[in-house]
């Protein structure tokens, strides 16, 4: 079996089969709506019955094809793209055994008249059960053209999922401020010492000016040296 699925892998066949799937099954309810409003023709109730065969076949190939994509795809995509992934994978199981389901409910109808009474009850089924089948067929697309599963563009969903991861983006952010602001800090605080050298300078000189004005006592005591010395002189003369 995995032989097989290795080798039906390259050939991504979930695609094709779903829309068979999808055109088949909607198809035949349509025709059986119709074959139900004009009883006399036989051969659209015959024509819904074949295709509604058909589109059961086609659901379950659907699941199978959808399973092997499954397993290859889902460690590529990121947590928001998985969720939308179970429920597709959900809903084409389910939907395959209803459709399987319908298939024997219709066979029945069509080959014993004591059946036949449930034709109503069917299509009421059967109609709820292509609205969601069309349902997973949007979330398909929105795996599809939303988060590019199964295409070339896969390759950058790691990127998202790592950039999911964005977490750590915003942490390493975190700390360049917080490296910068320090460094800021240390270099403004570094020059302060710097400036205030230069106010040390000032009040150096400050304090020339203030030791210069001792020199200007001395010449005051000078003057008293020499009144000194002329008179005791020229009184002695």
């Amino acid at each position: 079996m995995d032989s097989v699925v290795k080798f039906l892998q390259p050939w991504h066949l979930h695609p094709v089969v779903d829309h068979f799937t999808i055109g088949l099954l909607i198809v035949a309810v349509l025709i059986d709506l119709v074959a139900s409003a004009a009883p006399t023709r036989i051969w659209l109730a015959y024509t819904a019955l074949t295709l509604t065969i058909l589109g059961a076949l086609a659901a379950g190939g659907s699941y199978f094809t959808g399973d092997m994509e499954f397993d290859r795809i889902w460690k590529a995509l990121g947590p928001a793209a998985l969720d939308v992934l179970k429920t597709h994978a959900e809903l084409g199981e389910y939907l395959a055994i209803t459709f399987g389901i319908l298939a024997l409910w219709r066979i029945l109808i069509q080959g014993f008249s004591f059946v036949a009474g449930s034709r109503a009850i069917y299509l009421i089924v059967a109609v709820v059960a292509i609205v969601t089948l069309g349902y997973a067929g949007h979330l398909g697309g929105v795996l599809v053209y939303d988060y590019g599963t199964g295409t070339a563009l896969m390759a950058a969903a790691p990127v998202p999922s790592q950039a999911a991861i964005p977490s750590p983006v915003p942490g390493s952010s975190g700390p360049i401020p917080m490296v910068s602001v320090p460094t800021s800090i240390a270099t403004s605080t570094s020059p302060m010492p710097a400036s205030t050298s230069p106010l040390v300078i000032p009040t150096a000189s400050a304090s020339t000016p203030m030791e210069s004005p001792k020199p200007g006592n001395t010449p005051a005591s000078i003057p008293t040296a020499q009144p000194s010395a002329t008179p005791s002189g020229g009184v002695r003369m």
